[in-house]
């Protein structure tokens, strides 16, 4: 499976860049089913603590292993930030044992039902203890925190406060994902079925994503309106997404266009009450 979603060699194809004094990108050509151009990325940031958080962890891979130590080596937080993206979870918790386990119980249950590797999570996301579930000081010091209960996927955005930079795996897409083959011989733009995703899955032009997030998004309308509340309200400027490209500036005016209909329906609803 891994060289089919990966490409055969991981060492040689993921793209690690700095993006702030914080805040390192692993990208990776992650195709999906095979087929569709999506690109995968991990982001790993650095925490006031000493410590690291890795979000949507890639494949753990020797360059990856040299960024990690020269980073600290403290591997504090590893976040699975839905029920696709867990993958890697497995060889990170044991590299890093000691390193707590942020994601959706209905991930953890899903890995028990596939028989992965048995990786406890430590804070385990449930529609009934969203509001109520208490991060360690560490962790709220730097990041704020959404779990998606109303999105289809389970989705956990996290705000990186200090860069005001969103850490999202299925939230937003932004392909192409240029740099996530960028170390391939695979044009990340070329093909009719990278063509129709790149129209569906593209933030900055376009409203296919927007019809895409509004209609099929969401299985639960009025949770989800309020999650998008509530990360309207985080201060950001960066949106580092699991596929697709970086998008380095603008990202708050990119997320208010494409939630622009949940905004709008939360607004109808405060005039209606």
């Amino acid at each position: 499976m891994s060289a089919k979603l990966w490409g055969s060699d991981p060492n040689s194809t993921a793209v690690i860049r700095q993006v702030t004094d914080d805040i390192t990108i692993v990208s990776v050509p992650f195709l999906r089913a095979g087929l569709l151009k999506f690109g995968g990325r991990g982001t790993i940031a650095k925490m006031s603590s000493g410590g690291l958080l890795v979000f949507s962890p890639t494949p753990l891979t020797d360059e990856v292993r040299t960024t990690v130590s020269a980073l600290g080596n403290q591997v504090s937080y590893l976040v699975a930030p839905d029920i696709e993206h867990h993958l890697n979870l497995g060889p990170w918790k044991a590299a890093f044992p000691a390193a707590r386990v942020i994601g959706p119980q209905s991930l953890y249950l899903k890995r028990q039902k596939q028989h992965n590797e048995d990786v406890p999570f430590d804070f385990s996301y449930t529609a009934a203890n969203k509001a109520t579930m208490a991060l360690p000081e560490d962790f709220t010091q730097d990041f704020e925190i959404e779990y998606f209960d109303g999105h289809v996927s389970d989705e956990i955005a996290v705000l990186h406060k200090r860069s005001g930079t969103i850490l999202e795996a299925d939230l937003i897409f932004n392909l192409p994902s240029v740099e996530q083959f960028s170390k391939t011989d695979i044009d990340a733009k070329a093909g009719v079925l990278t063509k129709i995703s790149m129209s569906i899955f593209t933030s900055l032009v376009g409203k296919g994503q927007q019809r895409f997030v509004w209609y099929y998004a969401s299985k639960n309308k009025a949770s989800y309106n309020q999650s998008i509340k509530r990360l309207d309200g985080w201060e950001f400027d960066r949106i580092i997404p699991c596929h697709g490209d970086v998008i380095e500036t603008g990202g708050k005016a990119s997320f208010r266009r494409l939630f622009a209909w949940h905004l709008a329906a939360l607004e109808k609803e405060k005039k209606s009450a």
